[in-house]
């Protein structure tokens, strides 16, 4: 074999696909992030021996302590089923070998050819640093532009009005109400958030779907009204369903607060539902367009990042720089572009970009020494590990799966949401053929057994977290990556795509959430859900011409007050002595023609002081003709 002694670790230049091949089985088990250049030929056909050098310690090992396993129970009911296990007694290696091998070489060929070969990993750095300059400037511009405006930085799901009882008694906790207001920002893609737990708005009760209350009217004459949308909507969906800007686009908005205001009109505009609502509310607020356009940069980023990354796939065949590289372009793709932590400013994006980079610098490391290396070391086929792995890492780290209706894994999201079920049986069915078939690639290289118990000793340890009380077991996507990626260390192609696509959702889990962790309070998980608390029992209110009289229901034990929402506002709140036995509420003005929404809780006071709120009762509705429908049974948030 013809090799030049300025090769750097890693490097084949095959002068023909023989060599090639026999380079990929020759190689060795990295120590480091590097691996030692074939220096020697090995024979055509793989043997016990090929098999060690290639696979390393471990596997040498292994196929020794699988040789004693067998011995050790050939005499048993088991020895047939170990032995079939164990694999073939000559392992087959699994090797892609390239469709069209010239066309897929044919960019290094080139490269080589234009440069000397020990120059070619220093045109990958140069490869890596004008994306990082080109990404630098695209970044500063986009996010700078508009400094003079000095936007908001706001998420998709930011509201004035955060939740029914953050506000407090009368909402004066969210003042101003109005004669205020501020230019924002919004990011892309605002249109799909959704509320993931049952949201009472006056009598409906909504649960997966935008969070937007209001919006542009409809005159006499056909004309489009103001838009005026609740408190408690979420701005950017508000923004988009109001025309301010694109939802693939994002952009610039000035919000205006606009107190009190009734009769918010449902409509349904640019791919937003809006819902509807009758009574007053006394924090509102309309939108308006900006002068200057900051779109979001997502897009133009994220075509600057795939280009460099496809590049350095095809130009190099050194696995650590390719790892590294596409580990560092993708990750602060998504960190910083695609689907970034919310932060009020970019510096504050940076900086939880840089904070979580360096802790996901040593897993990276791991992976690669324990998973990534067996799937693409020696490999030749580089279009094709563009297309499958690299690919399949974009489509997980841009996180394409959000159309799956599951939006958490746990027991109470899976039972809630539509459609979910259905979904994770899909999935679980898909992961299982997969598996298989993985399973299969690994007993005939030999390693099966292994491979099995590392996933029956991962299994004992979930267990034993999951039996933990107190807290509950919680698999964030990037765990779940975690724990699949080894099973695809395997060099076949239905590999590179698994593989792709689970590195790339471990990136996208990292540099959004951080390490989250495993397990996780029911508190923490249930978010703004229902606690499951007791409710109070609302007796038959006293009804007059335009005065309705409650009774105050009697304390449940553990709690010391009572909450009253008026139209989804808090109008009442007693605790100790200061609980009153009797609730009055009155129309005045122009409430005389509107519904009227009526809510109960129990509250409780905190060790160090505060107040927490129970469950609500679902609402009762007192008719502007004056009759009365009691609440139904069950909870409300």
């Amino acid at each position: 074999m013809k090799l030049s002694q300025h090769v750097p670790h890693g490097d084949f230049y095959p002068d023909s696909p023989e060599e090639s091949e026999n380079a990929y089985l020759n190689r060795s088990r990295p120590s480091s992030l590097s691996v030692s250049p074939v220096t020697s030929p090995v024979p055509q056909n793989p043997t016990n021996d090929v098999l060690s050098r290639r696979l390393g310690w471990f596997e040498d090992s292994s196929q020794r302590n699988g040789e004693q396993f067998r011995a050790a129970v050939r005499n048993t009911r088991f020895a047939g089923l170990v032995d079939w296990l164990s694999g073939p007694l000559s392992p087959r290696m699994k090797t892609i070998k390239p469709i069209l091998p010239k066309v897929q070489s044919w960019p290094r060929h080139v490269l080589s050819t234009w440069f000397p070969r020990r120059m070619v990993n220093s045109d990958i750095v140069v490869v890596v640093v004008v994306w990082l300059l080109a990404f630098s400037m695209v970044f500063s511009i986009s996010n700078y532009q508009s400094s003079a405006l000095k936007p908001v930085r706001l998420a998709c799901e930011t509201r004035l009005w955060p939740n029914t009882t953050f506000c407090g008694l009368d909402g004066k906790l969210c003042e101003p109400f109005d004669d205020a207001n501020f230019t924002f920002r919004c990011p892309s893609n605002c249109a799909s958030v959704r509320v993931l737990e049952p949201h009472t708005i006056g009598n409906q009760e909504i649960v997966y779907r935008s969070m937007v209350i209001g919006g542009p009217s409809s005159t006499g004459d056909g004309a489009v009204g103001a838009a005026i949308y609740r408190g408690d909507s979420f701005i950017c969906a508000s923004a988009i369903h109001a025309g301010i800007f694109k939802n693939e686009d994002g952009g610039c908005g000035i919000l205006s607060r606009q107190g009190e205001h009734n009769h918010f009109a449902a409509s349904n505009r640019n791919g937003i539902a809006s819902l509807g609502f009758q009574p007053r509310f006394p924090l509102t607020y309309s939108l308006s367009s900006t002068s200057k356009s900051c779109a979001d940069p997502r897009w133009r980023l994220l075509g600057t990042s795939v280009i460099a990354s496809g590049l350095v796939s095809m130009l190099t065949a050194s696995t650590s720089v390719f790892v590294v590289s596409s580990f560092v372009i993708v990750f602060f793709q998504v960190a910083l572009a695609s689907d970034p932590p919310f932060s009020s400013d970019f510096p504050g994006v940076l900086s939880l970009a840089f904070e979580r980079f360096l802790p996901t610098v040593f897993v990276v490391w791991f992976l690669y020494r324990y998973c990534l290396w067996y799937t693409l070391q020696g490999l030749q086929a580089h279009l094709e590990k563009t297309i499958l792995w690299l690919g399949g890492c974009w489509i997980g780290a841009l996180n394409m799966f959000d159309n799956i209706p599951i939006s958490r894994l746990t027991s109470h999201d899976l039972g809630q949401q539509p459609g979910a079920i259905t979904a994770l049986i899909i999935i679980i069915l898909g992961i299982t053929v997969a598996g298989a078939n993985q399973a299969r690639g690994f007993r005939d290289e030999g390693r099966l057994l292994h491979y099995l118990g590392l996933y029956f000793g991962m299994g004992i340890v979930i267990s034993c977290l999951a039996a933990i009380p107190g807290l509950q077991l919680r698999l964030h996507h990037y765990i779940i990556a975690l724990l699949l990626l080894p099973g695809t260390s395997l060099q076949t192609r239905p590999s590179l795509l698994f593989q792709g696509i689970l590195f790339g959702l471990f990136i996208n889990g990292i540099a959004r959430w951080g390490f989250a962790s495993i397990l996780q309070t029911a508190e923490a998980l249930r978010e703004d859900g229902q606690l499951g608390s007791v409710l109070p029992q609302v007796l038959e209110p006293v009804l007059h011409s335009q005065d309705i009289l409650f009774s105050m229901p009697a304390l449940a034990g553990g709690f010391d007050g009572v909450s009253v929402l008026v139209n989804d506002v808090e109008r009442y709140q007693g605790v100790g002595s200061s609980l009153q036995s009797t609730f009055n509420w009155s129309r005045v003005g122009v409430d005389v023609d509107d519904p009227v929404f009526f809510r109960f809780a129990f509250t409780g006071t905190k060790p160090l002081g505060g107040i927490w709120y129970g469950d609500y009762t679902k609402p009762g509705t007192w008719y502007p003709n004056g009759t009365w429908e009691h609440p139904l049974s069950g909870p409300s948030r």
